[in-house]
C-alpha cells in the first residue's frame, strides 16, 4: 500500500477536493492549500513527501517560489500543473527542478502512477539540473494534447546528451524541434548545424559530414573541415536521414559506437564530442527491409524517437499558429493583420498537406497581399477555395480554375495596393519573390497537371531550377476535381 504525504497547491477548490479523493483512495495522506505561502512554509518546514502544484497562484508564481524549494530540500519531487500549455511552461518546470510538468486538464491515473513512481525512487534520481537564465520567446506553439506530449518529452531531453530521431512529414517543423532541444539544452553554448542530406549530391556526402584532406579526391586543393568538426561541443542535425547513402551510413555508425571518425583521405582518428539529432520523412523500417538503410545504425538513432504529427491531426492549433506568424510577419516588416474566427474556422476545413509550412506561407502571403486590416473568411476561401459545409481535416482543392497569368496578376495587385500611394519598402524584389513565388509555381503546376517540364516551360526557367524549388518551397500539387 502506498505511503507519503502530498501537498497539494491549487487556487481552485475543484480541483482540490479531486485531487484530495483520488490521493486518498490510492492510500496517501493529503494536505490541501489554495496560496503558494502555506505551501512554502509547508515545505521549508520539513512537512510532506511530494509535491502537487499549479503554476498560477494569487500570491505568488510557484516558478519564483520553485527554486527556494529545490533548494532548501532538492530530493523533494514536486510535480506542476499549469493550464498554460505551451512549450515554455514544460521547459520552465523543467529548468527550475520540477520532477514532471502535467497540462490541465490532466489524467488522474497518469497523475497517481507519476506520484508512485516519484516517491519510490531513489532521492539522487528526483534532482533535476536546472538555471535560471532568461527564456526566449516560445519557438513552438501549440496546445493541443499531441504538442503537450512532445512538450514533456522535449523537457525531459534539454539537460541529456541522448540521440534524438524525430520523424514527421515534411512541414511539421522537425527542424525547429531540434533546434529547440539545443537553444535550450546544456550544449546551448556550442554551435548547432544542421546538413539536409537530400540536398547534397551521394557522392560528396561524406566529405560534407567528416572533412576531406588536400588531394584527396579531385577538385580537393585544401583541407576542408567537415560538418562534425564545425558542430564539435554543440549539436549535429542529420535531417532526411534516410537518403544517408550506405557508405556514410557505416561511417556514421563508426562515430555512435567508438565517438570518432576520420576524414576523407586522412589516417588519423579524430575523436568527436557532437550530440546527434536525426530527422526523417520516410519510414525507416521500410528502407531497412529494402536493405537502403542499416539497421544496426537505425537502433543507434533511435534512442528517443518523437513523432511530429502533420497539421491535420492538431487542427485545434490552427488559431494559436495563424496568430503567431501574423505576429512574426509585422515584426518583419509586413503589415499588422487582425484575422476574424470565421477565418480560422475556414483554415480548419483545410486539410494542410503542406502542414505547418504551408500554413505559415499562407499566413505570410495573406499579410504581404491584402490591403484590409482584418483577413476574413472570404479572403481565406479565395486562397484555400474551402468551400462551406466541409468537416475539418477534409481534402479541399486549392488551385482554382484562373490561368497562370491571371493568378500571378491577382497577387501582385493585392501586394501593391496595401501600399497606396506610397513606394513599398526596401526589399521589394525579394519580398515579392518569397510571397508570390509559392502561388505562381503552384498554379503553374495545377495547369500543366504535375507535369514539371510542362510548368517549367511555361514559367521560363531551367527543370532542374523549377524541381528544387518545389522541394525547398515545399509545394504540393493538389488538381482541381472540378
Amino acid at each position: 500500500m502506498p505511503t507519503g504525504t502530498i501537498l497539494v497547491a491549487d487556487d481552485d477548490a475543484a480541483i482540490r477536493t479531486v485531487l484530495n479523493q483520488a490521493l486518498s483512495r490510492a492510500g496517501y495522506d493529503v494536505r490541501l492549500t489554495g496560496n503558494a505561502a502555506t505551501l512554502w512554509r509547508w515545505v521549508s518546514h520539513g512537512e510532506g513527501d511530494l509535491v502537487i502544484t499549479d503554476v498560477v497562484m494569487p500570491d505568488e508564481n510557484v516558478f519564483d517560489v520553485l527554486p527556494r524549494m529545490k533548494k532548501v530540500r532538492p530530493e523533494l519531487p514536486i510535480i506542476v500543473m499549469s493550464a498554460q500549455n505551451t512549450f515554455m511552461t514544460a521547459i520552465k518546470a523543467s529548468e527550475k527542478g520540477a520532477y514532471e510538468y502535467l497540462p490541465k486538464p490532466f489524467d488522474l491515473k497518469e497523475l497517481i502512477s507519476i506520484v508512485g513512481r516519484a516517491l519510490s525512487e531513489p532521492q539522487e534520481k528526483r534532482t533535476r539540473p536546472g538555471h535560471d537564465d532568461d527564456m526566449e520567446q516560445i519557438p513552438l506553439v501549440g496546445r493541443s494534447a499531441a504538442m503537450q506530449d512532445i512538450y514533456r518529452v522535449l523537457a525531459r531531453l534539454m539537460q541529456t546528451d541522448l540521440t534524438v530521431m524525430i520523424s514527421g512529414e515534411s512541414g511539421t517543423g522537425k527542424e525547429l524541434v531540434a533546434r529547440a532541444l539545443h537553444d535550450y539544452g546544456k550544449r546551448r553554448a556550442g554551435p548547432f548545424v544542421a546538413i539536409n542530406m537530400a540536398a547534397i549530391p551521394r557522392d560528396l556526402i561524406e566529405s560534407e559530414l567528416f572533412g576531406h584532406e588536400k588531394g584527396s579526391f579531385t577538385g580537393a586543393q585544401a583541407r576542408s573541415a567537415g560538418r562534425f568538426e564545425q558542430a564539435e561541443g554543440g549539436t549535429l542535425f542529420l535531417d532526411e536521414i534516410g537518403d544517408m547513402p550506405m557508405e556514410a551510413q557505416t561511417r556514421l555508425l563508426r562515430v555512435l559506437q567508438q565517438g570518432e571518425y576520420t576524414t576523407v583521405g586522412g589516417r588519423t582518428a579524430i575523436k568527436t564530442d557532437v550530440r546527434i539529432i536525426a530527422a526523417t520523412n520516410k519510414d525507416l523500417r521500410l528502407l531497412i527491409n529494402q536493405g537502403m538503410f542499416r539497421e544496426d545504425l537505425f537502433f543507434r538513432l533511435n534512442v528517443v524517437p518523437i513523432r511530429l504529427p502533420p497539421l491535420r491531426e492538431r487542427l485545434d492549433d490552427i488559431p494559436d499558429l495563424a496568430r503567431h506568424f501574423l505576429m512574426v510577419a509585422a515584426k518583419e516588416g509586413l503589415p499588422k493583420k487582425d484575422i476574424e474566427a470565421t477565418a480560422i474556422e475556414r483554415m480548419r476545413r483545410y486539410r494542410w498537406p503542406g502542414n505547418v509550412r504551408e500554413l505559415e506561407n499562407l499566413v505570410r502571403r495573406l499579410a504581404a497581399l491584402y490591403p484590409q486590416d482584418t483577413i476574413t473568411a472570404n479572403i481565406v476561401d479565395q486562397e484555400l477555395a474551402v468551400p462551406d459545409g466541409v468537416a475539418p481535416g477534409d481534402g479541399v482543392v486549392v488551385q482554382s480554375d484562373e490561368s497562370l497569368a491571371v493568378s500571378a496578376e491577382r497577387h501582385l495587385a493585392r501586394y501593391f495596393a496595401q501600399f497606396g500611394d506610397d513606394l513599398p519598402p526596401p526589399g521589394l524584389y525579394h519580398r515579392i519573390l518569397r510571397d508570390v513565388e509559392y502561388p505562381l509555381i503552384s498554379a503553374a503546376l495545377a495547369a500543366t497537371r504535375g507535369n514539371q517540364i510542362k510548368a517549367a516551360e511555361l514559367l521560363g526557367v531551367n527543370r532542374n531550377t523549377l524541381r528544387k524549388k518545389v522541394r525547398d518551397l515545399d509545394v504540393h500539387v493538389i488538381r482541381s476535381t472540378r
